[in-house]
């Protein structure tokens, strides 16, 4: 049963180890919320690290393996082990956001879209985790790397970071990469891997339109131009590079404009080439 208010409810999910203990505690949790069976916001506090099962190993960003998409059966399963990591990550990353920042006082639609968004990050995970074993492989197989935590962790104390860098940069990076993932798993043959990646993609659009509706009123809120506040958040936040092409269309439709993005990536070109 999840526990009586939701910052509580998504601690639990926070000290989960197992993957399948997280994505139970996520959907029991999603549906209390919305059923009325967990009606307070509460004030626990999350942990500064989410609990990890033993395996997947985890690596530095840069000592990862090179990954190729569709293919042979065995770049199938890199492709998948390593969104099947991602995904586990977000589940963590929507309640952490839930639970690091309820102080910050929004309103129930804040706790509904975020609630929603971790229901949705745990069932990708468990869909993966499906076409793994379909595959005779198994999240925790391969190893992974810590870089998304690693921005959670950068962005900890800064509720405005938090939203511009994991769904607007993270999520955001999403739309622009995996209709070609898509359409690899296809040409490869794998229409059931590729039928997954179409779901998550699909969800991932409303999951950056949650990011850019609260960013926007978190800036409406204090008092802040939106655009330049991404801008200035992200260069100070975000340790990578927006990295053209962007899928201009999905993007827009989740409300991120070009003038948030753009001039970042110019920004970064620019950088490199000094």
């Amino acid at each position: 049963m999840p526990a009586g208010t939701l910052t509580a409810a998504a601690v639990s999910v926070l000290e989960a180890s197992e993957p399948a203990r997280k994505i139970a505690l996520s959907h029991a949790a999603a549906t209390a919320w919305r059923d009325g069976g967990i009606t307070e916001i509460g004030d626990a506090r999350p942990p500064d690290r989410p609990a990890r099962p033993e395996r997947p190993r985890l690596l530095p960003p840069r000592e990862m393996p090179k990954r190729r998409g569709g293919g042979e059966r065995e770049n199938r399963v890199t492709l998948l082990h390593a969104l099947a990591h991602i995904e586990l990550n977000a589940i963590d990353l929507a309640w952490d956001l839930i639970a690091r920042f309820a102080a910050e006082n929004p309103p129930r639609a804040f706790f509904d879209d975020w609630v929603a968004v971790a229901d949705e990050e745990a069932t990708h995970h468990g869909l993966l985790a499906e076409r793994l074993a379909d595959l005779g492989a198994a999240y925790g197989d391969l190893p992974a790397h810590d870089g998304l935590w690693e921005a959670a962790v950068a962005t900890s104390e800064d509720f405005l970071a938090r939203l511009a860098v994991v769904p607007l940069v993270l999520e955001a990076r999403g739309l622009d990469v995996t209709p070609a993932m898509i359409a690899r798993l296809e040409r490869a043959g794998d229409a059931e891997s590729a039928t997954v990646l179409r779901r998550i993609y699909e969800d991932e659009i409303a999951h950056v339109a949650a990011g850019a509706r609260w960013f926007g009123w978190a800036c409406a809120r204090d008092g802040l131009p939106p655009a330049e506040t991404y801008h200035d958040r992200v260069r100070r936040y975000f340790k990578g590079t927006l990295k053209p092409p962007f899928n201009d269309d999905a993007r827009a439709q989740a409300g991120l404009p070009a003038a948030f993005y753009a001039p970042l990536a110019c920004h970064s070109r620019a950088t490199a080439a000094d």
